[in-house]
């Protein structure tokens, strides 16, 4: 009898199997895109419902490419990059990286803050913003690597706040499904640019970066697994735990993106209500709407996937740096033994809370963040796919001729979208 190459003798349950697919996909639904998906609902209703389905199957081929690199080759994105490509151009898009993660994270930070006072309205926001960025560093440089993994695995939880809120709040279905699989188009520009930053929303540059990282890191705690360009024999298990992980992640993440939207469509919208600066701001337009309840369950959601998405930003950009320069990097190793890995890490959470210290509009902030995550994802993307296509690099593992395709597909949906986005937002844009 042939044994499944994900269950394996043991057949261990499926949230054992799930792991950096998982994270990254509970980590695209950050403060900063819940505030997309709320501005979205609350504008258009369950208009770009569609949006989330067409998502789906580009994140699913671009994040298990990204994991697929990092378990074959043992290196990150980063230091594939620096291994096969211009030295400046791995700098500078590790540096537009690490600037647009700071941006987003300053952002983050501040909807957590807002969040927790309209909870507990006695603490100064200040005091949430220092709370907040402390935990999610001393976390990441304190904890052990597998217990810390483990936390960011069950904060992904914190995400059923949302379809706790869906069921609190009164929802067409039929507008709802007629939205999602009638897509009815417009051609008003607020119309498409919501469409681009949803696509820029769901598909970030810091998710590539953190899912083959984190690939490479389980790998390296494992004493049995190596990559499998030294090791061939893993690969049909260790593809097929990739591709369900990512599958679910991404499955996850763009069902918690449709909860918010619905949420904002079915309360917001319906009240009239069109203009949403933050994920914060919709959890308080919900009190008159939809009662203190939801507004709880969406501020514990801001909170648990801030916590999970902050030092997913704050690691990828520390990995991507570190990858590109050459230093010793990895969650798995002691402080002391990645002094600057980790000290990128508590530099990018620091100025973003100082962002917020100094009074840094969060919108500007996302709006710019969103704009250089747009010129470094088409880039990154097409790095990707020449990466894994290249049978010098990949070897027996390189991709098929259909994920070669959509992978492609997904490039140049995102290189419209990024281009659309960022020429709205620098001539004219809101």
């Amino acid at each position: 009898m042939s044994l499944s190459p994900v269950v394996g003798v043991s057949k261990p349950r499926l949230w054992k199997v799930l792991g950096p697919g998982l994270v990254t996909g509970a980590a695209d639904d950050d403060p900063s895109g819940i505030a997309t998906y709320s501005q979205a609902g609350a504008q258009f209703g369950f208009q770009l419902s569609w949006t989330l389905l067409i998502t789906y199957p580009l994140m699913v081929v671009i994040q298990a490419i990204s994991a697929r690199i990092g378990r074959t080759t043992g290196k990150g994105i980063a230091g594939n990059l620096r291994e096969h490509f211009p030295n400046w151009l791995v700098l500078g898009i590790v540096a537009l990286l690490f600037v647009a993660n700071t941006l987003n994270i300053g952002a983050d930070l501040g909807a957590m803050a807002e969040s927790g006072h309209l909870m507990l309205p006695l603490v100064p926001g200040w005091a949430y913003v220092v709370g907040f960025g402390l935990v999610c560093t001393l976390g990441q440089m304190f904890l052990h690597h597998k217990r810390y993994v483990a936390i960011l695995k069950w904060l992904t939880l914190s995400l059923f706040a949302y379809f706790a809120t869906v069921c609190v709040v009164h929802v067409e279905w039929r507008e709802f499904f007629s939205g999602l699989f009638w897509p009815r188009l417009s051609f008003e520009r607020e119309f498409w640019l919501t469409v681009v930053a949803i696509l820029g929303t769901t598909i970030s540059p810091y998710l590539f970066f953190w899912q083959a990282a984190q690939e490479v890191e389980d790998t390296k705690a494992e004493p049995l697994d190596q990559p499998l360009c030294d090791d061939p024999a893993e690969g049909p298990r260790a593809l097929a735990r990739i591709k369900l992980d990512t599958m679910v992640g991404m499955g996850f993440s763009n069902l918690v993106a449709l909860a918010i939207l619905v949420t904002s469509a079915a309360t917001l919208h319906q009240s009239g209500i069109s203009e949403v600066e933050s994920a914060a701001q919709a959890a308080k337009a919900l009190e008159p709407l939809a009662g203190r309840l939801a507004v709880v369950l969406f501020s514990v959601g801001i909170i648990g996937t801030g916590l999970l998405s902050i030092p997913v930003l704050a690691g990828s950009a520390a990995y991507a740096l570190g990858e590109a320069r050459g230093w010793p990097v990895g969650l798995a190793r002691k402080p002391l033994q990645a002094k600057a890995f980790y000290g990128a890490i508590a530099v990018a959470t620091l100025l973003g809370a100082s962002a917020n210290v100094f009074e840094l509009n969060p919108v500007k902030a996302l709006v710019w963040a969103a704009v250089l995550n747009g010129i470094v994802a088409v880039p990154v993307m097409a790095l990707l796919m020449l990466l894994t296509t290249s049978a010098v690099i990949m070897g027996r593992f390189k991709i098929s001729r259909l994920w070669m395709v959509t992978g492609w597909i997904a490039t140049g949906v995102m290189g419209v979208a990024s281009g659309a986005f960022i020429l709205a937002t620098v001539w004219g844009g809101k």
